[in-house]
C-alpha cells in the first residue's frame, strides 16, 4: 500500500470492540465511531529495521491504518479521537469506495485531498527515522515549510496563516457589500494591513 516497501507490510485487523474496551469508551463516543467507520486494518509498520534507515531520537517506528469508512462525510473528531487513543504514530489511510484521502494528526488533523486510492502514496525520505516522519507530515499537510523552523513552529505558523486569510476573505466580502466610501476604505486599509502580517 502507498508503494511502501514489503518488508513494511502487515494485514492485521484492528477490531473496534478491542478499541472500545481498552480506552472505556461511552456509548457516545462508541456510536460516533460506529458511524463513520467500517473497519480497521494496521496494514504497515514502517521502522528503522524494516527500512534499514536510522533510529530517531523521537521517532522509532509508525504504522500506517486503513480506516474504511461508511461516508465519505465524516465527523473529524472520529478520526482526531482515534488517533489520539492509540498512542502511536500513525498516517491513516481513509478509504470511501474507489477513493482515498492520507491523514494524520500532530497537533491537528491534517489531510490530503480525495484521490483515486492506486493514485495514492507515501515518499519515505530522510536520514533518521525522526526526518522520516516530518517529511511525512510535511506532505499530507501539503503547505509550505520554511526550512529555519521546527515542525511544530510551521504547523503553527501554517494556521496562524490559514486564519489570518480568512480574516481577508471576510473582511473583502464586507468591504464589496459596504456603500460608505469612509468605512468601504477604513476596510481596504484592514485588509492591506492583515496582507502585509500574511508575507
Amino acid at each position: 500500500m502507498l508503494g511502501l516497501p514489503k518488508s513494511t507490510e502487515l494485514n492485521k485487523q484492528l477490531p473496534k470492540n478491542a478499541i472500545y474496551a481498552k480506552f472505556q469508551m461511552s456509548n457516545a463516543e462508541k456510536g460516533k465511531v460506529d458511524a463513520d467507520i467500517s473497519k480497521i486494518l494496521i496494514v504497515n509498520e514502517v521502522s528503522a529495521a524494516k527500512i534499514n534507515i536510522a533510529e530517531g531520537e523521537k521517532v522509532k517506528s509508525f504504522f500506517v491504518l486503513a480506516v474504511i469508512l461508511k461516508k465519505k462525510e465524516f465527523d473529524e473528531k472520529t478520526i482526531i479521537t482515534i488517533s489520539k487513543l492509540i498512542p502511536q504514530n500513525m498516517v491513516l489511510v481513509l478509504e470511501y469506495g474507489t477513493q482515498a484521502k492520507l491523514a494524520v494528526y500532530h497537533t491537528k488533523l491534517m489531510q490530503t485531498e480525495w484521490q483515486e486510492q492506486d493514485r495514492l502514496s507515501l515518499e519515505l525520505k530522510g536520514l533518521d527515522m525522526d526526518a522520516v516522519w516530518e517529511n511525512v507530515l510535511r506532505s499530507i499537510e501539503g503547505g509550505e515549510w520554511k526550512d529555519e523552523l521546527s515542525l511544530d513552529e510551521n504547523l503553527a505558523l501554517r494556521e496562524q496563516q490559514q486564519k489570518l486569510e480568512k480574516e481577508i476573505a471576510r473582511l473583502k466580502k464586507l468591504a464589496r457589500s459596504e456603500k460608505q466610501p469612509k468605512k468601504k476604505f477604513e476596510l481596504v486599509q484592514k485588509i492591506n494591513v492583515l496582507k502585509s502580517m500574511k508575507n
